[in-house]
């Protein structure tokens, strides 16, 4: 499937809107992960077990946002746009959406 954070896909043209699709996912951080975060605190550096995380987690939403594309018939996405927020203490959501479009 085609995704794009633009309203276009150049080279393409747009046949039909569907509408707006969606994906997301909530994830709770891991103690694992809470322990060498709290030592990466104290020396600096990435926080790899997180970066990991919010990958898992993104593509996770994107996969959820395509496959309601796809029931609509689409093969393209456009307009794409990725929100995050705290829904708990130690969890957080990440929320990607998008406009559905068949693109020939």
């Amino acid at each position: 499937m085609l995704m794009t954070n633009i309203e276009t896909i150049p080279g393409k043209s747009i046949i039909t809107c569907h509408g707006v699709v969606s994906g997301s996912t909530v994830r709770a951080k891991h103690v694992g992960r809470d322990i060498m975060a709290g030592l990466k605190n104290i020396v600096g550096g990435e926080l790899k077990g997180y970066t990991e995380l919010l990958n898992e987690s993104r593509d996770s939403a994107i996969e959820r946002m395509q496959a309601q594309a796809t029931q609509m018939g689409a093969n393209a996405i456009v307009n794409v746009r990725f929100s995050t927020s705290s829904v708990a203490a130690g969890a957080a959501e990440i929320y990607v959406y998008g406009t559905a479009v068949t693109v020939g």
